[in-house]
């Protein structure tokens, strides 16, 4: 097995039954997360570098127009050389898997950082301007247009940004592909030329940069969110609102959100501008200081491999085709699904039907006097967290970090019937910040794999109906009171408030919600990102599991 370095440990989940052991030479020790396009593996070079290793799914691998561009694109990214990029490392474009290796990150998404600490000071957003412009450059400077740059496309490093998935999507633009209906890029970030389909260019990368940016520094997209339709219309035909973005930087933004491509500047002319603005007083550097405190200490933690996120494991592997404007947002294959999931003990006694009646009514009332009969008995456990036990912490959303960052370890309460002395195995962080989309309601979200499936195709899964999501047989649910959820406060409400309804109305402004497995030895934390008029549904999901 390969060494791994000294206080850098990715997160990850263990490799299912139907997950390769190698590929491309390069044993696999993990999953970093999965996405519409492929799966994100854990991997480590032979010197024992860490690598994320993306693999592309089987019906996209079957497509030959897939894979000439796919290699097309491939080839080109492995001529970027940037210090604000994830560098290509290894390819197999040809193999019957394709495959495509990058450098490890250990930070988190720009877009994970704002919606934890909300928008950031403007020295910060223009260092962050200046570095993914001169990532912009090298990648234009090889012949690649990016075509889905967005806070989530950008991991936030404590020496600066690093820009990936850049080309990749091109690659997914192909007839065979695109039939489904699906655009190409994020509808919040993308250029006017882009939304019309005509040509797109460096420029269009410079649009999106701006969007992106003006997400970093206002807190919201500049054309808004809701559905794609809307946010597209607004990309076209309306100018951005800037009303949240302090004034030091409107007019550098504006220039970057014209309508016209040649009305935009170049990324060198941003990087001057950068460099001029009195803001940053001609010294642009990533030194101590660049970041606010609260989040160097939130990148710091990433650094040091405290916390569960990889911030690749949210990259479609190959390439993303997000139907949402939400910022960030990942696309979903609505056809052509994987079958069963591997391992659904006790499925063969429950038919489709069966199931899709249960999950339409709810859970049963036994279910409800079982669960309650375990708290009478003093069947539950009360979980700490940092040493603070969940019934004395701080309630959910009073302004504190989100604390699910941090390992959980179980003890258990006095009137456990767990003999004294004895705990709980910790929940361990599996994916995290997992965006899915899901077409309508013949597709459920599969909570343990962390992707949308056919309906009846999950055996842990969160289905839904017109006006809510609906629980899996025996699953236990819980709804926050405030915009923070941990998985102790998630166990403990669970224990204490659990519901057994999951309304979209009672989960508007992404007020985050958690749901449990049967067995206890899982827990997903999830937040409803839209649920438009059209039927589509995304959501943002992050996996915690015992292990063993």
């Amino acid at each position: 097995m390969s060494a791994q370095l000294p206080g850098v440990r990715p997160a990850q989940t263990a490799l299912s039954h139907d997950d390769p052991r190698e590929i491309g030479g390069y044993r696999l020790h993990g999953r970093l997360g999965a996405g519409g396009m492929g799966v994100v593996y854990l991997a480590y070079t032979p010197g024992g570098r860490p690598i994320a290793l993306k693999a592309v799914r089987e019906e996209f691998a079957a497509d030959p127009e897939f894979r000439e561009r796919f290699a097309q694109e491939v080839a080109s990214a492995r001529r970027i050389h940037g210090l604000f990029t994830a560098q290509v490392v290894d390819s197999g474009a040809d193999a019957r898997t394709p495959w495509l290796a990058t450098a490890y990150v250990p930070a988190p998404t720009l877009q994970q950082v704002v919606r934890r600490h909300g928008p950031l000071p403007v020295r910060t957003v223009l260092l962050l301007v200046g570095g993914i412009a001169e990532a912009l450059q090298g990648i234009h400077g090889a012949g690649v247009v990016h075509r889905d740059l967005k806070p989530a496309n950008v991991l936030m490093a404590s020496d600066g940004p690093r820009v990936i998935d850049f080309g990749i999507a091109r690659a997914a633009d192909a007839a065979a592909l695109t039939g489904t209906g699906l655009r190409i890029g994020t509808a919040a970030f993308m250029a006017p030329e882009q939304a019309l389909g005509r040509q797109v260019t460096a420029a269009t990368d410079v649009f999106a940069l701006g969007a992106l940016a003006a997400y970093v520094a206002g807190g919201a997209a500049p054309f808004g969110d809701g559905p794609e339709s809307a946010a597209l219309y607004r990309v076209v035909h309306e100018q951005p609102d800037l009303s949240r973005v302090p004034a030091e930087l409107r007019d550098l933004l504006a220039r970057c959100l014209a309508k016209r491509p040649e009305d935009r500047p170049t990324t060198a002319q941003l990087m001057a501008a950068v460099h001029a603005h009195p803001v940053v007083g001609g010294r642009p550097e990533f030194a101590d200081g660049w970041l606010p405190h609260q989040v160097g200490d939130d990148i710091a933690s990433h650094d040091a491999g405290r916390a569960p996120t990889h911030a690749q494991a949210t990259v479609t592997a190959a390439a993303t085709l997000p139907p949402s404007a939400r910022p960030g947002s990942e696309a979903v294959l609505p056809a052509g699904g994987p079958g069963p999931y591997p391992g659904g003990e006790g499925r063969a006694e429950r038919s489709p039907r069966a199931r899709r009646s249960r999950r339409r009514g709810g859970r049963t009332p036994l279910v409800l006097l079982l669960v309650a009969g375990a708290l009478l008995a003093g069947g539950g456990a009360v979980y700490y967290l940092d040493g603070v036990p969940a019934g004395d912490a701080e309630s959910p959303g009073a302004g504190r970090t989100p604390t699910a960052r941090s390992p959980l370890t179980a003890q258990p309460s006095s009137s456990s019937s767990r003999p004294a002395g004895t705990a709980a195995a910790p929940y361990v962080p599996g994916y995290t910040n997992v965006e899915l989309t899901s077409p309508d309601t013949s597709y459920e979200f599969d909570l343990r794999a962390g992707k949308v499936v056919p309906e009846d195709t999950a055996v842990w899964y969160l289905a839904r109906s017109a006006d809510g999501f609906v629980l899996s047989e025996e699953s236990d649910a819980f709804i926050a009171d405030g915009d923070e959820l941990a998985v102790a406060d998630c166990v403990h409400g669970i224990e204490t408030q659990p519901v057994t309804a999951l309304p979209f109305a009672d989960l508007a402004g992404e007020r985050p919600f958690c749901v449990r497995s049967a067995d206890q030895k899982e827990i997903v934390i999830a937040r409803l990102i839209e649920a438009p008029e059209d039927g589509s549904v995304t959501i943002a999901l992050d996996r915690h599991h015992r292990e063993g």
